[in-house]
């Protein structure tokens, strides 16, 4: 419902069709009419043009300027030695045919209305002529006016164009007394074809850009969706382990004091403090990992996976059908539950890939315990099965790479010379207090 001010009329709707419409008018044929809007290069990416020699391919991007003012001087030639008229006076109607197609190159509305005004002096001048208001040179400039503007333009200024033209035809046949024009209707229907032929052109282009801008917009959004998923599962996963260590430290708080016979109250009160810390640090953990698990999400009922579950990890996978060998170097220790943790994970998500990607490939899980870290290797050979598409492609390598940013890492992942593909990971341990050494798995 349009809004009207106190006292003023309410306006119908066949008068807000009728001045929209006439706002689109003044705006697609009128504001900024002449405005400087040069053609630009011709992109030079396509199948064919990419092949040619690079100084070649350079100069083709501006190989439809060269085509238009070709075809202006076609049209000035054609124009002088059909006119009829002396040397200068047919050099000139030349050079007003061909006026309007080298225009297109710079101010197209601005052409279509040279041509429009071409047309109407020329029907003046030669109102004898029985191809009258458009002789053929005139005839096929104006044509190709109409659809190159048509093609730097929209549909909408295509359809305007279309109808000045018609009016055009109608009107100085009324207006200088011919009663009929003999070749309006061929320039309505030809010009009716080409513009359609170019809007159709637009708006398939148009829709495919917008497409295509959609799809870049949705693969940014999706890509930063799964990063924030893979964040949030971390944190899910390192609820437990940091709260199990900040429980520990709670129990351990508030039983020192007993361990020590008439402590001191300062030794109290710094227990105390620790525990209340600690319990206040334990509840905002929990109110965070609220905030982002999911509303299915249920809580791991068996702790989380460490190193140790690695050779169960591998007996599944063993029988889903990918054949892993698994080798451990170096002095087997207890790590941070983090590092575990990540360590299984990074692991797992390797194997599934292989079993995903790699299908009949052989795989090998290296865990090397070195000084100052932890190094894991997963690499498997080429598939030897059919490989099917899968949709979630280098979402889990994205996972990966968070769990390895997360503890300070580094992580290379790439396909190998044999067609296989490699994940090599380095996780930095503090070595803060000496750990006890475990038999290798």
């Amino acid at each position: 419902m349009s809004k009207t001010t106190p006292g003023e009329t309410p306006r119908t709707p066949e008068i807000r069709l009728a001045s929209g419409l006439i706002q689109s008018l003044r705006q697609d044929l009128f504001t900024h009419a002449f405005a400087y809007r040069p053609l630009p290069p011709m992109r030079t990416d396509g199948p064919l043009t990419r092949r040619l020699p690079a100084r070649i391919r350079t100069e083709a991007a501006h190989l439809p300027h060269a085509a238009l003012c070709v075809f202006a001087f076609l049209v000035l030639t054609f124009t002088s030695a059909s006119s009829g008229l002396n040397q200068a006076g047919g050099l000139v109607l030349g050079l007003m045919a061909a006026a309007p197609v080298v225009m297109t190159l710079v101010r197209p509305v601005g052409a279509f209305w040279t041509a429009v005004l071409v047309t109407l002096v020329c029907s003046v001048v030669n109102s004898w002529d029985p191809n009258w208001p458009w002789s053929p040179p005139m005839f096929v400039s104006y044509l190709a006016t109409v659809t190159i503007v048509a093609m730097r333009t929209t549909p909408r200024t295509a359809g305007w164009m279309w109808l000045v033209t018609v009016a055009i035809g109608v009107g100085t046949s009324v207006v200088l007394g011919h009663g009929q024009a003999l070749n309006i209707g061929p320039m309505a229907f030809l010009s009716a074809i080409a513009l359609l032929t170019v809007s159709v052109r637009n708006i398939r282009r148009q829709a495919e850009q917008e497409v295509t801008a959609q799809q870049e917009v949705t693969a940014v959004e999706r890509d930063r969706r799964t990063l924030l998923e893979e964040r949030t599962t971390i944190a899910r996963e390192l609820h437990d382990v940091v709260a199990h260590h900040m429980s520990v430290v709670a129990i351990q708080a508030e039983a020192a004091p007993y361990r020590v016979k008439n402590p001191p109250p300062e030794l109290e009160a710094a227990f105390v403090t620790i525990r209340e810390n600690a319990v206040a640090a334990l509840t905002e953990l929990r109110r965070v990992l609220g905030v982002v698990r999911s509303a299915d999400y249920e809580a791991p009922d068996a702790p989380q996976p460490t190193l140790a579950s690695l050779d169960g990890l591998l007996a599944n996978v063993r029988e889903a059908g990918l054949r892993v060998d698994k080798t451990v170097t170096g002095s087997v220790r207890e790590l941070p539950p983090g590092v575990e943790l990540s360590a299984y994970r990074i692991i797992q998500e390797a194997l599934s890939n292989a079993l995903r990607h790699a299908p009949g490939a052989v795989a090998g899980v290296e865990v090397s315990y070195v000084l100052g870290g932890l190094g894991i290797r997963v690499v498997n050979e080429a598939a030897t099965g059919d490989v099917r598409p899968s949709p979630g492609a280098g979402h889990g390598i994205r996972g990966m790479r968070e769990r390895v940013t997360m503890l300070e890492g580094e992580m290379t992942a790439g396909e190998t010379a044999a067609g296989g593909y490699e994940v090599a990971v380095f996780i930095p341990v503090p070595t803060s207090r000496p750990e006890t050494a475990k038999e290798p798995a």
